[in-house]
């Protein structure tokens, strides 16, 4: 008997232990329930709310999709750009949260469903149209008593450029290398010793593009991301080549053609009327070329356009500052 009242003492303790803790969380569930159906009410609400529609309005104004990589006729592989889209619902929070106070639009980037990396392997020689940055290409195989100057004047406008190296250049002058790289620069393949690239077997192509490669990892510790063929000379073979080393091959929009030593205005004239969205402009280390750099970086500017390296240049990362007016 005292056995059967020892068992009930326990199952009644159990079960006032079940009545003061299940039920709680039993309630904290149905709470929780009860706030996400709230949540979805509200949600629903937002649609009859006449400044969600104005948000709608507004976002179909400006909503801007993005535009895939591409193969052109005539310049080839074309990058991406990301989109533009108006984020409603923050936007919409924003609003309230603000009451009375203009609405200001809140942007997510788009990213575009197909990238370079997914075209076949093809020549670039120009960035996005849509995208208005400029790219500053340097080829360097010789001139390198101007690359003080020339390092000075962009470390003064604070622009980065993309250096593209001569392999043998670089393994002779190994110190400019790691000077270039350390002021922030990208640093390109030029291939090894000059050569016309479209007249030298695939094996040697691989040579002088691995050479190369090889020679600028060791100084920085990183392998070239771009090929830009020397003189411009290439065929399909050299651009699949490079591409099976994990390269894209690059050329240029517009040439400086500094290497005839033109007078520094000559130069300005040639560039500065053309330059636009996603031009890669060519350049060497040249006395005309110092002199004409800080004017140049400064009337590109003056058109509105941003300048960087060449992978600034391609990536479809967005860089227009959105300044719409707060409706």
């Amino acid at each position: 008997m005292r056995m059967n009242r020892s068992l009930w003492a326990a199952f009644l303790f159990a079960g006032l232990l079940l009545l003061f803790v299940i039920k709680p969380v039993h309630v904290y569930l149905q709470s929780m329930k009860a706030t996400a159906l709230s949540g979805e009410h509200n949600h629903a609400e937002w649609k009859n709310d006449p400044l969600w529609v104005q948000i709608q309005s507004l976002a179909e104004r400006v909503d801007q999709p993005a535009e895939n990589a591409r193969i052109d006729p005539v310049w080839k592989a074309i990058p991406g750009y990301n989109g533009l889209v108006v984020d409603r619902e923050a936007t919409y929070q924003l609003a309230k949260s603000r009451s009375s106070q203009p609405i200001q639009l809140i942007y997510q980037e788009l990213p575009p469903q197909i990238d370079l990396k997914q075209l076949p392997p093809a020549p670039i020689y120009r960035g996005n149209p849509q995208k208005p940055m400029v790219g500053l290409m340097i080829n360097v195989a010789w001139g390198e008593e101007h690359l003080p100057a020339m390092l000075e004047i962009l470390r003064e406008e604070q622009v980065k450029a993309t250096f593209f190296l001569d392999g043998s250049w670089a393994k002779k002058n190994p110190e400019w290398v790691k000077a270039i790289d350390q002021q922030g620069h990208e640093i390109g393949n030029h291939a090894y010793s000059h050569p016309a690239m479209s007249k030298l077997n695939e094996s040697e192509m691989e040579r002088q593009i691995s050479q190369t490669n090889q020679v600028i990892e060791q100084v920085i510790g990183n392998k070239p991301r771009y090929f830009a063929p020397p003189s411009g000379d290439f065929n399909q073979q050299v651009v699949e080549v490079a591409h099976r080393q994990g390269m894209l091959t690059i050329l240029w929009t517009l040439d400086t053609v500094d290497w005839k030593k033109p007078a520094p205005e000559l130069i300005l004239k040639r560039i500065v009327p053309e330059v636009s969205n996603g031009n890669l402009i060519l350049m060497h280390p040249t006395s005309p070329t110092v002199q004409a750099l800080k004017p140049m970086i400064r009337q590109i500017r003056s058109k509105k356009l941003l300048l960087g390296t060449v992978s600034d240049v391609l990536s479809p990362a967005r860089v227009d500052v959105v300044r719409l007016p707060e409706f």
